[in-house]
């Protein structure tokens, strides 16, 4: 039999298929885990190994108790609590002492300095701070001048009601150190506040 090109081609094709080597495909990423039979085993640790030792003459850092710090808001963000192991920090709203743009205290403000002040015995603290800020309106200065007013009116309830050897450190601090966005009302009226820090002598409990 006459064989054309035709039937010539065809053939090699068919060979061509034939003999192709047929390989597995690939094992995209999301086929899951292969058969147990292909996973590697676990490389073994040797526990006498000098890497995982300490080298000679070296000791452990001495244990410490990790800083927790818990912050408590109430009625809205007026007055707010932040506890640490350190120290204990009590911020009220400005609002919620003074009229507007003033440093005479309201007749409600004297209650919650008393407050805070049964705390600084309660913890047996001799030393307190009390600082001042206001929020990025008016000038700087006037800032200054008002925060550092309205702290020392603070303080000076706080000491009425604390032991007279109470130490006091006292500042303004006008627009600084803000704790709130000052472009929106509600986060310059956290900005302005009164902020009574003071020493804990006990461990907070996590």
């Amino acid at each position: 039999m006459t064989t054309t090109p035709r039937r010539l081609a065809t053939a090699l094709a068919l060979a061509s298929v034939i003999l192709w080597p047929v390989t597995a495909p690939t094992a995209q990423a999301d086929d899951g885990p292969g058969p147990a039979a292909s996973a590697e085993p676990p490389p073994a640790i040797d526990p006498n190994a000098p890497g995982l030792m300490l080298p000679e003459g070296a000791t452990l850092a001495p244990a410490k108790v990790l800083d927790i710090k818990q912050i408590v808001e109430e009625e809205g963000g007026a007055e707010r609590r932040q506890d640490t192991n350190v120290d204990v920090t009590f911020a009220l709203q400005a609002e919620v002492l003074f009229p507007k743009n003033s440093a005479k205290l309201s007749p409600t403000a004297t209650a919650r300095i008393a407050a805070i002040a049964a705390e600084v015995r309660k913890l047996g603290s001799s030393r307190v701070r009390v600082f001042g800020f206001t929020d990025n309106l008016g000038t700087y200065e006037h800032g200054l001048k008002l925060s550092k007013e309205r702290a020392v009116a603070v303080q000076q309830v706080l000491a009425r009601n604390l032991e007279p050897g109470t130490a006091f450190d006292i500042r303004g601090y006008s627009e600084d150190y803000p704790i709130a966005d000052n472009s929106t009302e509600e986060g310059r009226r956290k900005n302005r506040r009164v902020e009574v820090s003071f020493p804990r002598t006990t461990v907070v409990q996590p």
